[in-house]
């Protein structure tokens, strides 16, 4: 989009940019852009908070008044409030198992994980069903599996037996992507629920390095990233773990 800005101010138009990644934006240099201290895909700020969305949105526009240039980059000098922890938020679920879960490589095996991840798909289910009741939607139902089946087949591929695609007109490597998207879209509105206001951070550290379904999605994504199967290999390095959660303490 930054680069995009260049050719419509060459039809005179002029152009705003809203930059998450700061590099980038120095890097593509667009005629005008704001960056924003927020996580990807929060460009405005936290969800929810129209006050605070309505800030940013003034603050890119009024550098369309600003006479500095011809490339100017600002930045937001605001943090995302909700960033900041919540201590009455906690885990909706206590641990299936008395240990924090095996991270990938640990040796524990796929077949440990597989049986983790779906006892814990069903531990979450209450809070899941809370979490909709209270909010009227849900993000979980890319793949066209109900969360259980969801879990069996990312098992039955973390215990070395990829199977047919569970869903017709879609690969099974496709099906595998959209499946994970589910489970983890499943265990963070899981727990969501209740009145805490806990931030994305709390979220994150939960589901990566707390809970069997991070810890089944790390394997799968070691298990699969040297795969002779391009595609798969693409979407698990691509798609399943977040960059900066797939480092080693992310």
């Amino acid at each position: 989009m930054s680069a995009l800005g260049h050719y419509i101010e060459e039809e005179g138009i002029a152009t705003v940019a809203i930059a998450l990644v700061r590099p980038q934006a120095e890097r593509t240099r667009p005629p005008r852009a704001l960056w924003v201290p927020f996580e990807l895909g929060r460009p405005f700020g936290p969800p929810s908070d129209p006050a605070f969305q309505k800030g940013v949105i003034l603050a890119a526009l009024r550098l369309l008044e600003a006479e500095a240039g011809p490339v100017l980059l600002a930045d937001f000098p605001e943090d995302d409030p909700r960033e900041t922890p919540d201590p009455r938020w906690h885990p909706p679920i206590e641990r299936p198992h008395p240990n924090p879960p095996p991270q990938a490589g640990e040796g524990m095996g796929g077949g440990f994980l597989a049986d983790a991840l779906i006892a814990e798909i069903a531990a979450l289910a209450a809070p899941y069903e809370r979490s909709c009741r209270e909010r009227g939607r849900t993000t979980v139902g890319l793949s066209g599996l109900s969360p259980a089946a969801a879990a069996e087949y990312v098992a039955a591929w973390l215990r070395g037996i990829p199977p047919a695609s569970p869903v017709p007109d879609m690969s099974p490597v496709l099906s595998l992507r959209f499946a994970v998207d589910d489970l983890k879209a499943y265990a963070l509105e899981a727990a969501i629920a209740g009145g805490a206001r806990r931030s994305s951070r709390q979220l994150g550290d939960w589901l990566w390095n707390e809970t069997a379904t991070g810890a089944a999605i790390r394997e799968l994504r070691r298990l699969l990233v040297d795969s002779a199967d391009d595609r798969a290999k693409l979407i698990v390095t691509m798609f399943l773990v977040p960059a900066l959660r797939a480092m080693p303490g992310g």
